[in-house]
């Protein structure tokens, strides 16, 4: 939801700041993954919400989910974001954080999709194709989907590089149509 990356936003931008000032984007990285899956549990969500659940009780029941993987500063933002009700923006304020995080490395994200699973070498074949093309390096995540019919659809920001068969076969109708 766009209001909730609007309310997030400066979470994030803050931990951001915070974690590259001390040399730790990678620690903040593991912290927020870890942080934002317990967010997402539907038991989790449901004490967020829970008004009869103290603010001190809800920082102990996420802080033990979390399994003493935050240092002190992420145990600080987990208290500011109980009081002020924001427990549940984990997921975006993460999601923000990767992206500011990778534009600093110089990083891009790319969404693999293939028909069938890929192997490894095949997976490091086409990202080493798509890091020369963008000059950046790719942070590859890859899904299946069997609609496809054979080959793959690459995504990388708002590119889009569409070598399946599915494709290929709506541009030829496309082209017949015209």
């Amino acid at each position: 939801m766009a209001e909730n990356v609007t309310v997030a936003r400066p979470y994030a931008e803050a931990v951001f700041r915070l974690a590259d000032a001390g040399g730790t984007l990678a620690g903040w990285s593991r912290m927020l993954d870890a942080m934002a899956d317990v967010a997402a549990h539907d038991e989790v969500r449901a004490a967020i919400g829970n008004p009869n659940l103290a603010v001190a009780q809800l920082y102990e029941l996420f802080a033990s989910l979390c399994g003493g993987a935050l240092s002190a500063e992420a145990q600080n933002l987990l208290r500011v974001l109980i009081e002020n009700r924001r427990l549940a923006l984990l997921p975006e304020i993460r999601d923000i954080y990767l992206q500011l995080k990778n534009e600093r490395e110089g990083v891009v994200e790319a969404m693999i999709t293939s028909a069938f699973a890929l192997d490894p070498s095949q997976v490091g074949s086409l990202v080493a194709d798509l890091e020369r093309r963008f000059k950046r390096k790719i942070n590859p995540r890859v899904e299946v989907d069997k609609e496809l019919i054979g080959g793959v659809r690459v995504q990388v920001g708002d590119e889009v590089i569409d070598g399946s068969v599915r494709g290929k076969l709506a541009a030829m109708a496309a082209e017949l149509m015209t």
